[in-house]
């Protein structure tokens, strides 16, 4: 960890350090920005998860730290001489693209790794859900399987409207045959209140539309995409997840935030534990 007399981190940083598969970047003080890039669908394996990802969060809790002090006696003041200490990150999907946020598991490899969702996917969960500033995930186009969950875990969703292309939310193990770990289940009672929406998204595999998932309370906000351009509807997406990150970041100022998660969500991480010791793959699940 770095201390509050050592130099700065610099941005942007990839990780890994070889065949990089995040990219962190630093546009201005007090916001972070993780792009996914494991390809262009962005699927989360075991290296994408323990190599790029959960590092990549524990970087932007470092500097986070840093800039306000590891103390109120070491803690750096802003301009008006308050405590420094804004803070929220932002989690997009490749941004030289707007096809998709994140396309879930590579369901194959998982499947036969009995350890994956004890010491790789559940350690994610828990680390978001409790992550000491604002989450933001930024869904740039489709949200699939795990890919949804990862940004269910977050505090707020920002999803493109589905203007300049089709983008859905769905988990849809429930049409190939995979089981759901304990984890998921978790997840969704716990950010989704409504038993129709539930069944809708465990049993039936619905897609949602961008329209639909706001409706339904599944994001937040939809960021316009209409234009031109190739990048234009994930950085539109990207601004409108800035916009957001402006009006939360100074909530985590006094160092609570990753705290009363804790408690706000203790049954889902409990469950989540939990799942590490019950959870298998069905050996008939199959693509």
């Amino acid at each position: 960890m770095l201390s509050s007399s050592q130099t700065p981190l610099r941005f942007p940083a990839s990780l890994p350090s070889t065949e990089p598969l995040v990219t962190i970047s630093y546009p201005h003080d007090g916001l972070w920005i993780i792009e996914l890039h494991n390809g262009e669908d962005s699927r989360l394996t075991k290296r994408m998860i323990d190599d790029a990802i959960r590092p990549a969060l524990d970087l932007v809790e470092e500097h986070w730290n840093f800039n306000r002090g590891s103390s109120p006696t070491t803690r750096s003041k802003d301009a008006s001489g308050r405590d420094s200490g804004e803070g929220a990150v932002i989690i997009i999907g490749k941004r030289s693209q707007d096809k998709f946020f994140s396309n879930g598991f590579e369901y194959e490899s998982v499947k036969g790794n009995p350890a994956f969702f004890n010491e790789t996917a559940n350690p994610l969960i828990a680390r978001l859900m409790t992550f000491p500033i604002p989450t933001i995930a930024a869904i740039n186009g489709h949200c699939f399987a795990a890919g949804m969950m990862l940004a269910l875990s977050c505090d707020y969703r920002i999803m493109t409207d589905g203007s300049r292309r089709r983008a859905w939310m769905c988990m849809n193990e429930i049409h190939f045959g995979a089981p759901w770990p304990l984890s998921f289940a978790a997840i969704l009672n716990t950010k989704v209140s409504d038993p129709s929406v539930r069944r809708r998204i465990a049993l039936e595999g619905h897609r949602f539309t961008p329209s639909e998932a706001l409706a339904a309370g599944l994001v937040d906000r939809l960021a316009s995409c209409e234009g031109t351009g190739a990048e234009l509807g994930t950085e539109n997406v990207l601004q409108e997840a800035m916009k957001l990150a402006k009006e939360v970041s100074a909530l985590p100022k006094q160092g609570v935030w990753g705290s009363i998660k804790a408690f706000l969500y203790r049954d889902c991480l409990e469950t989540v534990r939990l799942d590490a010791r019950t959870h298998s793959m069905l050996p008939t699940a199959r693509l």
